[in-house]
């Protein structure tokens, strides 16, 4: 293990308001590697600033949305639709708030948490970081060893273990510059909405049926099975690790230090992360829609990644239907491993100050994913890939509000943001938004419990 010095940089925009003057970069070997021109018009300008939301995006797509997604349509039609709208609208707040925070301050989530809080609590959210990422990092593996098994048959085992190999991809492609991992996390992104689009079109849904699935209903908090559901989407949609990512990549871009450049670059990268996650929000309505018009109904109750991809073909009559799923989820979970391992890097830089080899960081939080997943494969086979995919959503959920809540403390304090402190109603939205995710997620944790318990 190699440990290198922090590397100074003066960025607090109001002296005195961290504990540190100073801070390492954030992701230091591709900080602020990307210009933006200053005479540029506002197309090109946001060209420049495009990518860090689609890297954020991939988390609200990933493999662990696709369970309780498939489960809402199937089960109750297209009235969770109005929940994953919901659970956009909460995305599109936090992650601006991840941006304004990182451009701000010149730091990311995990290195503001370091320079406010004690060593021993900064040590928890680490730990609770850590757990978090390897969980959803097992979703992802999984996700992609499915993937792998429907469509070329490998064995669920092998499947697993084919999934280090991204480690040698966001090595190379970070090498090469962070544009390059940017153009192949959108490449992926487009085959996935690619996908869908063409399954929505074999599936034929109910327009107006889908229209009326974005409205909110009653019904949902009534019906306790629908609200179990619901809870789970909302749950599975909002990941820890995101406010981590996107505070740091947004830094990859070289504004100009001034209360301008900075406005400037709140502005653009607000933009690209609110295009990005309407890019995710059809994605996740897109597999509920296929999954409500195929299977609402009908004597099949889909809640597995298996059974759909059994079942699309044969009862959409298109023998492409069930390969463009599995070609889907594929990209669905490579692309969320990239994203992922940078995460990591992110987390265990900014928390505990300390760099390890990139390389070296990837292959710890890709092995720590690996080996539970192998060990389930081998002992309970399919259902015990399911039961652990649904495990690691629940240990999200447990830990997304220590992220959440430090969030909107600093872009709501003064003393740090300066004149760029959220506003009394950003305020107010994003206190409501914390209160709604730590209440359906603690509901969420107490039912699994429960439901273990039985």
């Amino acid at each position: 293990m190699k440990v290198r010095p922090p590397i100074p940089v003066a960025v607090d925009p109001s002296p005195g308001a961290w504990r540190q003057e100073s801070a390492q970069k954030s992701l230091a070997e591709v900080h602020g590697t990307i210009p933006v021109p200053k005479n540029l018009s506002f197309w090109r300008k946001l060209l420049a600033f495009s990518g860090p939301g689609y890297l954020v995006a991939v988390g609200y797509m990933d493999p662990g949305n696709w369970a309780t997604d498939l489960a809402g349509g199937s089960e109750f039609g297209y009235a969770l639709l109005s929940v994953i709208l919901l659970s956009n609208l909460m995305a599109i707040l936090l992650q601006s708030l991840c941006a304004k925070l990182g451009i701000v301050t010149g730091r990311d989530l995990a290195q503001a948490c370091r320079d406010h809080y004690s060593k021993p609590v900064t040590v928890v959210l680490w730990l609770m970081c850590e757990i978090a990422i390897c969980a959803c990092d097992l979703a992802e593996v999984i996700g992609s060893a499915i993937a792998l098994n429907l469509l070329f048959k490998i064995p669920l085992v092998w499947g697993v273990c084919l999934t280090a190999l991204d480690v040698l991809a966001v090595m190379y492609l970070q090498n090469r510059g962070f544009r390059y991992i940017e153009a192949l996390v959108v490449t992926l992104i487009l085959t996935i909405g690619s996908c869908f689009l063409a399954e929505i079109i074999f599936s034929r849904p109910d327009v107006i049926a889908v229209l009326g699935g974005f409205v909110p209903k009653f019904e949902i908090i009534k019906n306790p099975a629908m609200l179990y559901v619901a809870i789970g989407i909302l749950g599975a949609t909002v990941m820890p690790h995101n406010l981590y990512l996107h505070s740091s990549i947004v830094q990859t871009r070289k504004y100009e230090p001034t209360p301008e450049g900075r406005r400037e670059a709140i502005k653009f990268a607000t933009i690209d992360s609110t295009l990005a996650l309407m890019f995710a929000l059809f994605i996740n309505a897109a597999i509920l829609i296929v999954a409500a018009a195929t299977f609402h109904g009908t004597e099949h109750n889909v809640a597995e990644i298996q059974d759909a991809h059994k079942l699309l073909s044969p009862m959409l009559g298109v023998g492409l239907a069930s390969t463009l799923f599995a070609v889907a989820l594929l990209a669905s979970g490579q692309n969320s491993t990239l994203t992922g391992t940078l995460a990591g890097q992110i987390v265990m830089e900014g928390f505990l100050n300390l760099r390890l080899r990139p390389w070296l960081r990837r292959l710890i939080t890709r092995l720590l994913a690996i080996v539970p997943a192998v060990v389930v494969t081998v002992l309970y086979g399919e259902k015990g890939t399911n039961d652990l995919l649904i495990f690691s959503q629940v240990v999200l959920s447990l830990q997304l509000s220590f992220a959440v809540i430090p969030l909107i403390i600093f872009t709501s304090s003064r003393k740090k943001m300066g004149e760029f402190v959220n506003p009394l109603w950003v305020k107010i939205l994003a206190w409501i938004t914390a209160g709604i995710i730590v209440a359906l997620n603690v509901k969420y944790l107490f039912d699994k419990v429960v439901e273990w318990v039985k």
